[in-house]
């Protein structure tokens, strides 16, 4: 049985007031095409919350209001339990946002439909070394969960792209590794150790960048400059990162599978809204020739331990 940690869906009242793929309101038929290709448990989520990842002039996503929030969660919380055998969600919260919506975040994930947040790369041009998603990162310290860092509708310099499919397929997957570099060099992962985070669309193309990393951490042209922030290299923090397969990319999984290990790379296909076929997202693991120990945990066991998924659950969803 696999386990997509990485699925969407959305209210029909949101489909109704924004233009979206209509297959984001297709539960049923979702949960039957991927059931088909041996998923039977999807952990969805929404990346706006009561949002569009659609780019709408004038449209501001964390602006959006409370009450709006928290029906859309109410959706989320009701969807899971009718399909309680198949699915899981995320909790969105903006990692900016105020105290009360921090709190109402934290309830949230006390409640067994919701195993971890989700949130967006950057938030209005700032990356989450920001001190303003400190509040943030003491509530997921509190919470215990893993973070789905997922791109945001705007990545970092969208404004200056005038072309979506280029904000759609390259600046938020380049926000997605950006994200990354900052929470490591920021400290975030060395403040605690118990931080853990799934990185969408693969991780962007971190595993590629991993001793640039290392480089900008202490560069040889800037010896004179001190001692670096870090007591030790920023891709060794690579072991609090788990990426998925979401990337479409053949290449890109297996430097992913290189460079984390296979026990750091979960199934996730982002679908929907993608159209893919979910069978030929299988079979791209599949066809990777590892072991089948390694197999078996970047399409099942790696979600389990990290997601603490019971085996009743499990034995629900096959």
């Amino acid at each position: 049985m696999i386990i997509d940690v990485h699925g969407h869906v959305t209210a029909p009242e949101l489909l109704a007031k924004y233009p979206m793929p209509p297959s984001l309101g297709d539960i049923d038929g979702m949960i039957e095409r991927k059931l088909a290709a041996g998923i039977g448990l999807t952990v969805v989520g929404s990346p706006v919350g009561f949002g569009t990842m659609t780019r709408i002039p004038g449209l501001d996503n964390y602006a959006q209001p409370a009450d709006k929030l928290a029906c859309f969660h109410d959706w989320m919380g009701e969807t899971v339990r009718a399909h309680a055998d198949h699915l899981l969600a995320y909790a969105y919260v903006n990692p900016f946002g105020t105290d009360a919506e921090l709190a109402a975040a934290a309830e949230l994930v006390r409640r067994p439909e919701f195993v971890g947040f989700i949130v967006n790369t950057s938030v209005r041009g700032r990356f989450l070394d920001d001190p303003g998603a400190d509040g943030f990162f003491a509530l997921a310290a509190e919470a215990g969960v893993p973070i789905m860092l997922h791109p945001p509708a705007e990545p970092v310099g969208s404004p200056a792209l005038s072309h979506f499919g280029l904000v759609e397929q390259l600046a938020r997957f380049t926000d997605v590794h950006l994200s990354l570099a900052t929470l490591i060099m920021g400290g975030r992962f060395e403040n605690d150790p118990s931080l853990r985070v799934i990185a969408a669309t693969g991780g962007g193309a971190l595993a590629l960048l991993a001793d640039r990393l290392d480089l900008a951490h202490s560069p040889r042209h800037w010896a004179a400059a001190g001692k670096p922030a870090l007591p030790r290299r920023p891709s060794s923090y690579f072991s609090q990162i788990w990426v998925d397969t979401a990337s479409h990319s053949t290449q890109a999984l297996r430097a992913n599978v290189s460079v984390f290990g296979a026990d750091h790379v979960l199934f996730g296909t982002d679908t929907p809204p993608l159209p893919h076929e979910v069978a030929d997202l299988v079979k791209t693991v599949t066809d990777l020739g590892l072991s089948t120990a390694d197999t078996h945990d970047i399409l099942t066991g790696n979600a389990v331990r990290l997601l603490g998924l019971s085996e009743d659950r499990l034995r629900a969803a096959a």
